[in-house]
């Protein structure tokens, strides 16, 4: 996390981070990251593996409809 504050649910796991923080998710594991404060959250994501691509990526819907 760069700033703001991160909610992470990983894997029926929920926590926070905050700046300075960060967190590793193994591939093939449903997670979410969402902002819970008013500061924007501001991330770096890191891809590891063969293939680092979008179309590798699962969305799932959330509890709003959103992907």
């Amino acid at each position: 996390v760069v700033k703001g504050m991160a909610q992470v649910q990983v894997g029926g796991r929920e926590f926070f981070l905050s700046p300075g923080e960060s967190t590793f998710i193994k591939g093939g594991v449903k997670h979410r990251l969402s902002n819970p404060g008013k500061i924007p959250l501001e991330i770096i994501e890191v891809q590891l593996g063969d293939s680092v691509a979008e179309d590798d990526i699962v969305r799932f819907d959330d509890e709003y409809g959103r992907a």
